[in-house]
């Protein structure tokens, strides 16, 4: 048996194997290792000299050693061979593995390039035989995440994190190298708890070594080939290969230093991988001498053929996308953000360079288009604010450049009345368009502040004044999901004449309208297709807003890993632009929940990304922070997470904000369910959404709250699968917690086998999210009375009060602030107070 590991250089291949041979030998196994050297490949038997074992080999040869070695591996005993490197150990000991290995059958593993298997300098090694192949992938945004916050010792910014992957493709080792580097040559900062660029460049001398050992061994025309690639970024396949030779491409592609991506029009377009490799070539003393290859290069790429705009029509179904979204995480995230932004960048420099030649409101209009969803260049941005000129221009992009104006003074904290000001004067300028200046003036309250009164009356007025308005249809659209009305959002689109003014809005009001009104599946679906559209049309604004709607809906359904990989791949394209800010931190606190919930101790997330001058309430789940932070915050007694999570629901009703308290309170019931968040949810769903279909999670909700286990087991035998069946699975397991926080041991195995039983009924692979018992030690009922006193009486108080002693009082507050982690009796007494069942009667005595 071979197990072959599998990975590009520096993917971890000797890591893991040197964790396997420990656990091997931990297990009393025999390990005998041979590790490969790229100086000592030519060396006969050198890889046999490596096992230590005083084999003399002399004029045994490759038989006489194959027998020695064969006959100590055949000893009584586990043994295993280990192989580190393949690629690099001499052809005699390859030869002398492969006859012990087909003698004593003994296990062995292997860590080779993905190169070898073109290679055939070892057949005898990779000979037909059982054969497990594990093949180590580039690291995911949130895992390079993980190993910045390990070894810099605090979180990385959205940003660098983004940068970091991008430029080293993924490999541990290069993202290693490339943090420590950085941080030595003051490229990153620690700046307010995160690690942020100084500039717009990772690149510095010290990664000169690191990137040298990655070209070691090429030939001269496979450098001039990466020279060439360096210069042209990613090229069509059929241009590149006018430059490079086709052969020089396939020997690149087998070292693992060409990246193959193919976009939606079937264009395979190639580029260097690990993309610091380009940053290498691209440095002025190599290329000081390559004027003439920049020049052919040039003439080449001047011939690319233009972009086709060809719509692609496709089955609308749950399995066609959920099929594709699988496939496509089988690709490079960063070779894939990496072309994206090349192209988006070619776009942003174009059309800035038109509108430098002319400074017209369309110009103007078309460039800050692509700030709204893309990275932005605030000092470009203020430049085209200021200096447009705005005496000509369809009335149209005057109100976009009007709503960008107010857009950015609340991105630059100047505050909402300075926002509504410049949508003010367009309105007084021109008096026709004054209702459209109005409502954008209406989404900013509403967004910022609250949901304004007497919203019907309004925009029937609005209405009255321009009835064929887009821009007004789609601002209505989006207030009205606010306040959870799926479908007078999709009538406001729908039956508008038009959506200019708000470019790509149509799509997120649309699907945020399916996944609110229950069409759970409906939603995924579209929501993924705009978002592949987007992608195509280089729309990162389009982009975010439908990972958004589709992370959500594929959470709802219990899809973590697809929506996890969703959103890590807008998360790798950096922090897009001012627009959508809002709906990036939120999918970084989604991101951030199932680590919130799950870890032993409290952990650090993706959510430390967000931005921190987020308020607690927000329009849109996630948009806010509080939901985030009073899971993070792990509370110990589900009355107290119970209190504080409704009145974190109630201030975003009193806002207006009533999708996001519906989902809020949906999340919470689930999470560890109490009768202060259902009520209120019930409150809500009657008044807000009467048809809405939560009817058996809510029945379910009350038997668990209700302690009335035999209604429970009554509604869980008649249940029928619905789009809250994940939801359900979630309330059961949450229900369980429920019980063990406060120590009911009965009350926890009754809600332990009422979730065994449903899973046995409806099998299903995902594991629903919940809080982690081994995170908490709960409280006793004494230890909680007695909490509930510390704050306003002293320990002999307390001690006389109950007819204990001192001492046991003592005892009793040392394990309650132990257990919580509450830094002061005072602090221990507030985080009980709403829970004690003794609270009313002590404070009456």
């Amino acid at each position: 048996m071979i197990v072959r590991i599998v990975g590009a250089p520096g993917s971890g291949r000797t890591s893991v194997v040197q964790k396997a041979i420990a656990d091997l030998e931990n297990t009393g196994a025999t390990v005998y290792s041979v590790s490969g050297l790229r100086s000592h490949r030519e060396i006969p038997f050198g890889g046999i000299h490596s096992l230590s074992l005083d084999i003399r080999i002399g004029q045994l040869g490759v038989l006489g050693v194959a027998d020695t070695l064969a006959s100590r591996l055949s000893r009584p005993g586990e043994r295993v061979l280990v192989v580190d490197d393949l690629d690099f150990v001499d052809t005699e000991t390859v030869a002398v593995l492969d006859a012990v290995r087909r003698r004593t059958k003994r296990p062995m593993i292997v860590t080779m390039s993905e190169s070898s298997i073109y290679s055939m300098a070892q057949p005898a090694v990779l000979s037909p035989g059982p054969e497990a192949r594990v093949h180590l992938n580039p690291l995911r945004y949130e895992q390079v995440n993980e190993l910045l916050t390990g070894i810099l010792g605090a979180p990385a910014d959205t940003d660098t994190t983004a940068r970091i992957l991008t430029k080293s493709a993924g490999n541990p080792r290069l993202v290693v190298r490339i943090a420590e580097t950085a941080s030595l040559s003051g490229l990153i900062v620690l700046r307010h708890g995160q690690w942020r660029m100084t500039g717009d460049t990772l690149w510095n001398e010290h990664l000169h070594g690191t990137v040298e050992s990655l070209l070691e061994g090429l030939e001269a025309d496979e450098l001039t080939g990466l020279q060439a690639m360096a210069i042209a970024g990613t090229t069509p396949l059929d241009v590149l290969q006018q430059v490079v030779h086709s052969d020089v491409l396939d020997r690149l592609e087998q070292r693992g230093l060409i990246s193959v991506v193919e976009d939606l029009h079937n264009t395979v377009s190639a580029s260097i991988t690990p993309p610091v490799l380009a940053d290498y070539f691209r440095g002025q003393r190599v290329l000081t001498s390559r004027r003439v290859l920049k020049s052919r290069i040039t003439r080449a790429l001047s011939g690319l053929p233009q972009e086709s705009h060809v719509d692609l029509n496709s089955a609308d179904s749950l399995m066609r996308v959920l099929a594709a979204l699988r496939l496509e995480r089988s690709s490079d995230d960063a070779a894939t953000a990496r072309h994206f932004h090349e192209q988006v960048s070619v776009l942003e420099r174009k059309r800035y360079e038109l509108w430098n030649a002319e400074r017209s409101v369309s110009n103007a209009v078309a460039l800050l288009r692509v700030y709204w969803g893309s990275p932005i260049d605030a000092s470009r941005i203020e430049r085209i604010l200021a200096q447009t000129v705005t005496s000509e221009g369809e009335s149209c992009d005057l109100l976009f450049l009007a709503f960008t104006k107010a857009l950015w003074a609340i991105h630059k904290g100047k505050g909402l009345d300075s926002a509504a000001g410049a949508l003010r004067s367009f309105g007084e300028e021109r008096p026709k368009w004054s209702a459209e200046a109005e409502a954008a003036e209406l989404f900013l309250v509403a967004s910022y502040d609250r949901m304004p009164e007497n919203l019907d009356g309004i925009f029937a007025r609005l209405h009255d004044r321009h009835p064929e308005s887009g821009v007004i249809a789609s601002i209505r659209g989006i207030l009205e999901l606010y306040r959870f009305n799926p479908s007078a959002a999709l009538k406001a689109i729908d039956t508008s004449g038009g959506l200019r003014g708000i470019p790509g809005i149509e799509p997120f009001i649309r699907g945020m309208a399916l996944f609110s009104s229950g069409r759970i599946d409906e939603s995924i679906v579209f929501a993924l297709d705009q978002r592949a559209d987007a992608r195509r049309k280089l729309d990162q604004f389009g982009m975010v807003c439908n990972t958004y709607v589709a992370a959500q809906a594929l959470i709802y359904r219990g899809y973590f890993d697809d929506a996890e990989y969703l959103m890590g791949s807008v998360f790798a394209m950096g922090r897009p632009g001012f627009l959508v800010a809002s709906l990036h931190d939120a999918m970084l606190r989604l991101a951030g929940l199932r680590t919130a919930t799950s870890a032993i101790l409290p952990a650090a997330t993706l959510a430390t990304q967000a931005r921190r001058e987020a308020e607690d309430i927000g329009p849109l789940p996630g948009t806010a922070r509080g939901v985030y932070e009073l899971v993070a915050a792990r509370p110990l007694i589900p009355a107290v997470f119970d209190g504080k999570a409704a009145k974190l629901i109630q201030r975003q009703l009193e806002r207006g904000y009533v999708l996001e308290a519906i989902y809020s309170a949906l999340f919470f019931t689930c999470l560890l369910p109490g009768r202060k968040v259902l009520d209120l949810l019930r409150q809500t769903l009657k008044e807000y959404a009467p048809a809405a279909s939560h009817d058996q999670l809510l029945a379910i909700a009350a038997a668990v709250v209700e302690d009335d286990h035999q209604m429970l087991g009554v509604l869980l035998e008649h249940y029928e699968p619905d789009a809250d069946f994940y939801q359900v699975r979630m309330l059961l397991r949450g229900a369980f917690k429920r019980y063990a926080f406060v120590d009911n041991t009965i009350g926890a195995a009754a809600m332990d086998r009422a979730y065994s039983m449903f899973a046995a009924r409806f099998p299903s692979p995902d594991e629903p999210v919940a809080f982690s018992s081994g995170s908490y030690s709960p409280l006793t009922v004494r230890e909680i009375e007695i909490a509930a006193l510390a704050g306003h009486r002293s320990n002999p108080e307390i001690a006389e009060h109950l007819g204990i002693s001192i001492r046991t009082v003592e005892s009793h507050i040392s394990n309650a602030l132990r257990k919580t982690g509450s830094p002061s009796r005072t602090a221990l007494f507030d985080l009980v107070r709403d829970s004690s069942p003794f609270r009313e009667k002590r404070l009456s005595e």
